[in-house]
């Protein structure tokens, strides 16, 4: 079976022994170590926002996105419908019913999404590849393009789920007349099951969008990653960012999180490796994965971009559920 290393081959993630992974669980290694201030259903009642469902009905030219919780993301752009990672379900696991706890509820249904031209899928893991959210969005009617890292393809065929172009970092795909695909490469690691350990690529993905009056338009969503110097080869070989979905959360504890995932400092380097014009945070306050409470990533956040001398709007932290039309302009 072939095995995927990062671009940096010294580090390898994912060869944890049994014993350590048992020992991190029962330890608490895996979920918040507390609740965040007043409760869950405080939190998530302040996090929330009721869908405008006649507003992501419409097809969009300018972008447009709708935080859908963790890493899902509706982009409208250039009259398409992209979703990233989509994972609705009430648990990150098989078939949405083991694994972490969902703690915010989905905004939305499978269902109640509009009709969807294409998903993005960074890698395996079951909070972004979520078996039962695509199973109801297909059931529903829709059949989107999926465009998964070289590997995957596998997994779809075995459920009969087509149309998929599988890519290697740095492959360049077509959605529509406008929307140019890059598939990046991050700093992560793939496992569905305990046999299939980095048997498929992770990454990221750089959409472009391209019209005839205006230089492209560039939106990174980068999947799960640690910080590396992919994020600087990206801009050189691609371009600067405008608009980027920057995962905040999922962190602590540090020694075990760091090679795989970017807490708030990190993040804000990759903003600025990549130079984005304007961030959404993601990767946050939506499943129990780590031990940091659910509402640590924004004040972490706010005091890592002031340490860099960035605005505090620099990265929006949208409710789920929320809509925001992107400014093209600045």
């Amino acid at each position: 079976m072939n095995r995927f290393s990062n671009s940096d081959p010294s580090v390898v993630i994912g060869n944890f022994p049994w014993y350590e992974m048992v020992w991190r669980s029962m330890r608490g290694d895996f979920k918040p170590t507390a609740e965040p201030s007043g409760g869950y259903g405080a939190f998530a009642s302040a996090w929330s926002h009721a869908v405008d469902h006649a507003r992501i009905a419409q097809r969009q030219q300018a972008p447009q996105v709708t935080w859908l919780g963790h890493v899902t993301i509706l982009l409208q752009v250039g009259g398409l419908n992209i979703l990233t990672d989509p994972t609705l379900a009430d648990y990150a696991g098989p078939f949405g019913r083991f694994g972490a706890p969902r703690r915010v509820p989905a905004p939305l249904s499978a269902e109640q999404l509009p009709p969807i031209d294409a998903v993005l899928i960074s890698h395996n893991h079951y909070d972004h590849l979520c078996d039962a959210t695509i199973a109801r969005l297909l059931a529903s009617g829709q059949r989107p393009h999926f465009f998964v890292p070289s590997g995957l393809k596998a997994w779809f065929d075995e459920w009969h789920i087509a149309p998929v172009t599988e890519l290697k970092w740095w492959d360049v795909a077509r959605i529509g007349d406008q929307l140019r695909l890059h598939f990046t490469p991050s700093q992560h690691w793939s496992r569905r099951t305990p046999w299939d350990t980095n048997a498929s690529l992770w990454g990221g993905f750089m959409l472009e969008w391209e019209t005839a009056l205006a230089p492209a338009w560039r939106f990174h969503f980068p999947g799960d990653t640690g910080y590396s110097q992919d994020f600087k080869t990206i801009r050189q070989r691609i371009g600067p960012v405008d608009f980027l979905a920057l995962p905040i959360g999922a962190y602590l504890p540090r020694d075990f999180m760091r090679p795989m995932h970017i807490n708030p400092a990190d993040a804000v380097q990759v903003m600025l490796d990549l130079g984005a014009k304007q961030a959404m945070g993601v990767h946050w306050g939506t499943f129990m994965l780590t031990q940091e409470a659910f509402d640590q990533p924004p004040r972490d956040l706010a005091a890592a971009l002031q340490a860099r001398s960035q605005r505090l709007d620099a990265v929006w932290l949208m409710r789920h559920g929320e809509t925001r039309t992107i400014d093209i302009g600045s």
